[in-house]
């Protein structure tokens, strides 16, 4: 296939991300590595439209994460946004429980704007990226739409109504991907499997973020067949999610709620398995599955804390 404009033909590193956790890991790789050698692949089944505009919560993250404007206490936004324009809405009668700070607003605006131009998601990303100096090649996993719905003991729940509107609260039974089916792999995502030297599977929760990429048609098979290192760091530690649902969710469907399970989850598509010193005492689960595992610091509070995960995953390549 034609290699996307501006995207490196074989970057050194292919990342799956989704959420705060894959973003903190994502700056780690990216203050690692060249620019040219990091190829960061985003779920986008956590998109909505608000207010008319399409907004791309992980996109976002992953722009603000990287370029240095995000909102250290929260992981996503924009640091020291306002909420003006969100509070005249809803005097004005529009729901207003998804948070859209000023300067956020900006973002959804622009990106709804050279849509309706006919660009491509993929198209806007970069334009996007490149215009707050992301010099990073961030591609969306799909142009297509692709909508991560929750059956829930509430009926079905788009992404965003479950996460932030019922913060979660509703328990959960199943978790699709509307639309998946016929969406295809972004060219920025094929072209980064094709030619990527090693796989990083970032601590994104594996059902609302990872999930959707790896739903894609045929995204899992090739991967299996990926012959690099494929690494995946888990977002389980202790028997909890260091953030977010996952755990939760996890438990709800019936499952352990164990970085041993996240390990499960991916054992087709991973052969190092980096988990928590935490959980140290079921790295030999982890083995018997057949993945090696590394056991180390993965809680990243600190940029220190990410460059150091970031090195200890880069040099498995060697």
């Amino acid at each position: 296939m034609v290699t996307p404009e501006g995207f490196p033909r074989s970057p050194a590193v292919l990342a799956l991300a989704g959420g705060v956790g894959g973003a903190k890991l994502a700056l780690g790789l990216a203050r690692c590595l060249p620019p040219d050698d990091l190829v960061i692949c985003v779920n986008t089944g956590d998109d909505e439209t608000f207010h008319g505009l399409h907004v791309s919560p992980d996109l976002d993250t992953m722009m603000y994460t990287l370029s240095g404007l995000y909102n250290q206490q929260t992981g996503w936004g924009l640091a020291g946004d306002t909420f003006t324009a969100l509070e005249m809405l809803g005097k004005l009668g529009a729901d207003t429980w998804f948070n859209l700070g000023d300067r956020d607003l900006a973002t959804h605006i622009r990106r709804t704007q050279l849509l309706s131009e006919g660009k491509t998601l993929s198209e806007v990303t970069t334009e996007l990226n490149r215009s707050l100096g992301v010099a990073q090649h961030v591609t969306p996993m799909s142009d297509d739409s692709v909508k991560t719905i929750l059956l829930t003991d509430e009926g079905k729940l788009p992404m965003q109504r479950y996460f932030v509107g019922r913060r979660a609260e509703p328990r959960v039974s199943e978790v699709t991907y509307v639309g998946v089916d016929t969406a295809t792999a972004s060219p920025g995502f094929q072209n980064a499997i094709a030619g990527a030297g090693m796989l990083v599977l970032c601590p994104s929760n594996p059902y609302l973020s990872l999930g959707p990429i790896l739903a894609l048609p045929g995204v899992r098979q090739r991967l299996r067949a990926f012959p690099g290192k494929k690494v995946c760091v888990s977002p389980i530690v202790g028997g909890a999610s260091v953030k977010g649902p996952a755990g939760k969710i996890m438990a709800e469907l019936g499952k352990q709620v164990s970085c041993v399970e996240v390990a499960r989850e991916y054992r087709d598509i991973c052969d190092i398995f980096v988990m928590d010193r935490q959980d140290r005492s079921l790295a030999g689960e982890v083995e018997e599955m057949g993945i090696t595992p590394l056991v180390t610091s993965t809680i990243m509070e600190t940029e220190e804390d990410k460059i150091a995960l970031a090195k200890q995953i880069l040099a498995l390549a060697k």
